[in-house]
Protein backbone atom coordinates (compact mmCIF):
# COMPACT_ATOMS: atom_id res chain seq x y z
CA UNK A 1 0.00 0.00 0.00
CA UNK A 2 1.27 3.54 -0.74
CA UNK A 3 2.61 5.72 2.07
CA UNK A 4 0.16 8.48 1.12
CA UNK A 5 -3.58 8.08 1.69
CA UNK A 6 -6.15 8.15 -1.06
CA UNK A 7 -7.36 11.67 -1.91
CA UNK A 8 -4.85 13.40 0.37
CA UNK A 9 -6.45 16.87 0.26
CA UNK A 10 -9.94 15.53 0.95
CA UNK A 11 -8.51 13.47 3.82
CA UNK A 12 -6.75 16.55 5.19
CA UNK A 13 -10.03 18.49 5.05
CA UNK A 14 -11.77 15.78 7.09
CA UNK A 15 -8.94 15.58 9.66
CA UNK A 16 -8.91 19.37 10.10
CA UNK A 17 -12.67 19.47 10.61
CA UNK A 18 -13.11 16.35 12.79
CA UNK A 19 -9.91 15.97 14.85
CA UNK A 20 -7.59 18.04 17.04
CA UNK A 21 -4.42 16.87 15.27
CA UNK A 22 -1.70 19.44 14.64
CA UNK A 23 -1.00 20.83 11.19
CA UNK A 24 2.33 19.01 11.14
CA UNK A 25 0.69 15.65 11.92
CA UNK A 26 -1.92 16.08 9.19
CA UNK A 27 0.66 17.38 6.71
CA UNK A 28 3.00 14.46 7.37
CA UNK A 29 0.20 11.90 6.99
CA UNK A 30 -1.30 13.45 3.83
CA UNK A 31 2.11 14.33 2.30
CA UNK A 32 1.27 18.02 2.18
CA UNK A 33 3.05 21.17 3.36
CA UNK A 34 2.05 22.43 6.83
CA UNK A 35 1.22 25.85 5.35
CA UNK A 36 -1.14 24.12 2.92
CA UNK A 37 -2.90 22.43 5.84
CA UNK A 38 -3.09 25.79 7.61
CA UNK A 39 -4.65 27.24 4.45
CA UNK A 40 -7.25 24.44 4.53
CA UNK A 41 -8.07 25.33 8.15
CA UNK A 42 -8.39 29.03 7.22
CA UNK A 43 -10.61 28.21 4.23
CA UNK A 44 -8.11 29.57 1.71
CA UNK A 45 -7.11 26.19 0.23
CA UNK A 46 -9.25 23.29 -1.00
CA UNK A 47 -12.42 25.35 -0.96
CA UNK A 48 -15.35 23.26 -2.09
CA UNK A 49 -13.57 19.92 -1.53
CA UNK A 50 -15.66 17.49 0.47
CA UNK A 51 -13.81 15.78 3.29
CA UNK A 52 -12.96 12.11 2.92
CA UNK A 53 -13.24 9.93 6.04
CA UNK A 54 -10.05 7.80 6.28
CA UNK A 55 -11.68 5.61 8.95
CA UNK A 56 -14.48 4.53 6.64
CA UNK A 57 -12.02 3.77 3.86
CA UNK A 58 -9.87 1.71 6.25
CA UNK A 59 -6.81 3.95 6.06
CA UNK A 60 -6.91 5.00 9.73
CA UNK A 61 -8.35 3.65 12.96
CA UNK A 62 -10.02 5.60 15.72
CA UNK A 63 -7.41 4.31 18.17
CA UNK A 64 -4.59 5.66 15.98
CA UNK A 65 -6.21 9.08 15.78
CA UNK A 66 -6.86 9.18 19.55
CA UNK A 67 -3.26 8.22 20.35
CA UNK A 68 -1.93 10.91 18.01
CA UNK A 69 -4.20 13.54 19.53
CA UNK A 70 -2.81 12.76 23.00
CA UNK A 71 0.81 12.89 21.81
CA UNK A 72 1.48 15.75 19.32
CA UNK A 73 4.89 14.32 18.45
CA UNK A 74 3.35 11.03 17.31
CA UNK A 75 2.96 10.53 13.56
CA UNK A 76 -0.10 8.89 12.08
CA UNK A 77 0.42 5.47 10.53
CA UNK A 78 -1.63 4.01 7.73
CA UNK A 79 -3.70 1.01 8.75
CA UNK A 80 -2.57 -2.32 7.32
CA UNK A 81 -5.10 -3.66 4.88
CA UNK A 82 -6.60 -6.98 5.88
CA UNK A 83 -7.44 -7.86 2.29
CA UNK A 84 -4.53 -9.36 0.35
CA UNK A 85 -4.89 -8.83 -3.37
CA UNK A 86 -3.16 -11.32 -5.65
CA UNK A 87 -0.18 -10.06 -7.60
CA UNK A 88 -0.99 -9.20 -11.20
CA UNK A 89 0.15 -11.77 -13.68
CA UNK A 90 3.10 -10.70 -15.79
CA UNK A 91 1.99 -12.87 -18.70
CA UNK A 92 0.82 -10.73 -21.55
CA UNK A 93 -2.64 -11.51 -22.76
CA UNK A 94 -4.41 -10.54 -25.92
CA UNK A 95 -4.16 -6.85 -26.71
CA UNK A 96 -7.46 -5.01 -26.50
CA UNK A 97 -8.30 -3.07 -29.64
CA UNK A 98 -10.86 -0.24 -29.44
CA UNK A 99 -14.00 -0.61 -31.50
CA UNK A 100 -13.13 2.44 -33.59
CA UNK A 101 -9.89 0.80 -34.77
CA UNK A 102 -11.02 -2.77 -35.32
CA UNK A 103 -12.09 -1.95 -38.87
CA UNK A 104 -8.46 -1.03 -39.64
CA UNK A 105 -7.14 -4.48 -38.75
CA UNK A 106 -7.39 -5.92 -42.29
CA UNK A 107 -5.43 -2.96 -43.67
CA UNK A 108 -2.73 -3.46 -41.05
CA UNK A 109 -2.56 -7.21 -41.77
CA UNK A 110 -2.16 -6.51 -45.49
CA UNK A 111 0.65 -4.06 -44.73
CA UNK A 112 2.48 -6.58 -42.58
CA UNK A 113 2.10 -9.35 -45.16
CA UNK A 114 3.48 -7.18 -47.96
CA UNK A 115 6.25 -5.33 -46.15
CA UNK A 116 7.43 -8.04 -43.77
CA UNK A 117 6.98 -11.44 -45.42
CA UNK A 118 9.49 -12.90 -42.96
CA UNK A 119 6.99 -12.57 -40.10
CA UNK A 120 5.23 -15.72 -39.02
CA UNK A 121 1.47 -15.98 -38.69
CA UNK A 122 1.65 -15.95 -34.89
CA UNK A 123 3.70 -12.74 -34.95
CA UNK A 124 1.25 -10.96 -37.26
CA UNK A 125 -1.63 -12.13 -35.10
CA UNK A 126 0.04 -10.64 -32.01
CA UNK A 127 0.82 -7.32 -33.69
CA UNK A 128 -2.58 -6.79 -35.31
CA UNK A 129 -4.66 -8.57 -32.66
CA UNK A 130 -6.38 -10.75 -35.22
CA UNK A 131 -7.27 -14.39 -35.75
CA UNK A 132 -5.65 -16.95 -38.01
CA UNK A 133 -8.81 -17.24 -40.11
CA UNK A 134 -8.80 -13.55 -40.96
CA UNK A 135 -5.06 -13.62 -41.63
CA UNK A 136 -5.31 -16.55 -44.03
CA UNK A 137 -8.27 -14.93 -45.82
CA UNK A 138 -6.29 -11.73 -46.43
CA UNK A 139 -3.16 -13.63 -47.43
CA UNK A 140 -5.11 -15.80 -49.92
CA UNK A 141 -7.23 -12.84 -51.14
CA UNK A 142 -10.45 -14.54 -50.07
CA UNK A 143 -11.43 -11.83 -47.60
CA UNK A 144 -14.90 -10.41 -48.20
CA UNK A 145 -13.46 -6.89 -48.54
CA UNK A 146 -10.20 -7.69 -50.34
CA UNK A 147 -10.89 -5.31 -53.22
CA UNK A 148 -11.21 -2.31 -50.90
CA UNK A 149 -8.27 -3.04 -48.60
CA UNK A 150 -5.37 -0.58 -48.56
CA UNK A 151 -2.12 -1.36 -46.70
CA UNK A 152 -1.68 0.76 -43.57
CA UNK A 153 1.08 0.80 -40.97
CA UNK A 154 -0.23 -0.81 -37.75
CA UNK A 155 1.88 1.61 -35.68
CA UNK A 156 0.19 4.60 -37.32
CA UNK A 157 -3.20 2.99 -36.75
CA UNK A 158 -2.39 2.49 -33.07
CA UNK A 159 -2.74 -1.29 -33.15
CA UNK A 160 0.81 -1.84 -31.86
CA UNK A 161 3.85 0.16 -30.83
CA UNK A 162 6.99 0.68 -32.87
CA UNK A 163 8.98 -1.24 -30.24
CA UNK A 164 6.70 -4.27 -30.60
CA UNK A 165 7.01 -4.18 -34.38
CA UNK A 166 10.80 -3.86 -34.29
CA UNK A 167 11.03 -6.69 -31.77
CA UNK A 168 9.02 -9.08 -33.92
CA UNK A 169 10.92 -8.12 -37.10
CA UNK A 170 14.31 -8.61 -35.45
CA UNK A 171 13.16 -11.91 -33.99
CA UNK A 172 12.02 -13.13 -37.40
CA UNK A 173 15.31 -12.00 -38.96
CA UNK A 174 17.30 -14.10 -36.50
CA UNK A 175 15.28 -17.21 -37.29
CA UNK A 176 15.55 -16.70 -41.05
CA UNK A 177 18.49 -18.50 -42.77
CA UNK A 178 21.07 -16.26 -44.43
CA UNK A 179 20.34 -15.49 -48.08
CA UNK A 180 23.19 -15.41 -50.58
CA UNK A 181 23.35 -12.13 -52.40
CA UNK A 182 22.86 -12.34 -56.16
CA UNK A 183 25.60 -10.24 -57.68
CA UNK A 184 24.41 -10.87 -61.25
CA UNK A 185 26.60 -11.67 -64.24
CA UNK A 186 30.13 -10.33 -64.00
CA UNK A 187 33.10 -10.43 -66.38
CA UNK A 188 35.59 -13.21 -65.87
CA UNK A 189 39.11 -12.04 -65.08
CA UNK A 190 41.80 -12.19 -67.75
CA UNK A 191 43.77 -14.72 -65.74
CA UNK A 192 40.93 -17.20 -65.99
CA UNK A 193 40.22 -16.66 -69.67
CA UNK A 194 43.88 -16.85 -70.73
CA UNK A 195 44.74 -19.81 -68.54
CA UNK A 196 44.87 -23.07 -70.55
CA UNK A 197 42.56 -25.77 -69.38
CA UNK A 198 44.09 -29.03 -68.21
CA UNK A 199 41.78 -31.15 -70.34
CA UNK A 200 42.45 -29.29 -73.63
CA UNK A 201 45.33 -30.59 -75.86
CA UNK A 202 48.13 -28.13 -76.52
CA UNK A 203 49.97 -27.68 -79.82
CA UNK A 204 53.71 -28.04 -80.40
CA UNK A 205 54.02 -24.30 -80.68
CA UNK A 206 52.49 -23.91 -77.20
CA UNK A 207 54.72 -26.59 -75.76
CA UNK A 208 58.06 -25.80 -77.54
CA UNK A 209 57.47 -22.21 -78.47
CA UNK A 210 56.64 -20.46 -81.72
CA UNK A 211 57.85 -22.15 -84.95
CA UNK A 212 58.76 -18.84 -86.57
CA UNK A 213 62.34 -17.75 -85.95
CA UNK A 214 63.27 -14.24 -84.91
CA UNK A 215 63.90 -11.63 -87.57
CA UNK A 216 67.64 -11.66 -87.03
CA UNK A 217 67.76 -15.41 -87.80
CA UNK A 218 66.20 -14.78 -91.25
CA UNK A 219 68.83 -12.20 -92.01
CA UNK A 220 71.63 -14.61 -91.11
CA UNK A 221 70.31 -17.25 -93.56
CA UNK A 222 70.33 -14.89 -96.63
CA UNK A 223 73.22 -15.48 -99.11
CA UNK A 224 74.37 -12.04 -100.27
CA UNK A 225 76.46 -13.38 -103.22
CA UNK A 226 73.48 -15.11 -104.83
CA UNK A 227 71.41 -11.97 -104.50
CA UNK A 228 74.00 -9.74 -106.22
CA UNK A 229 74.59 -12.32 -108.96
CA UNK A 230 70.88 -12.29 -109.83
CA UNK A 231 70.94 -8.52 -110.01
CA UNK A 232 73.89 -8.64 -112.44
CA UNK A 233 72.05 -11.11 -114.68
CA UNK A 234 69.06 -8.82 -114.85
CA UNK A 235 71.22 -5.85 -115.89
CA UNK A 236 72.92 -7.86 -118.68
CA UNK A 237 69.58 -8.99 -120.13
CA UNK A 238 68.32 -5.41 -120.18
Amino acid sequence: MSNAPLMPKATAVWLVENTSLTFEQIANFCKLHPLEVKGIADGEVAAGIKGHDPITSGQLTREEIAAAEKTPSRQLQLAVSKVHLPEPSRKRGARYTPLSRRQDRPNAILWLVRNHPELKDAQIMRLAGTTKTTLQAIRNRTHWNSAALTPADPVTLGLCSQMDLDFEVNRAAKDRPPVEENQGQTLVSAEVTTRARADEPRTEAEVFGSASAPAEDHESDIDLDSVFSKLKDLQIKE
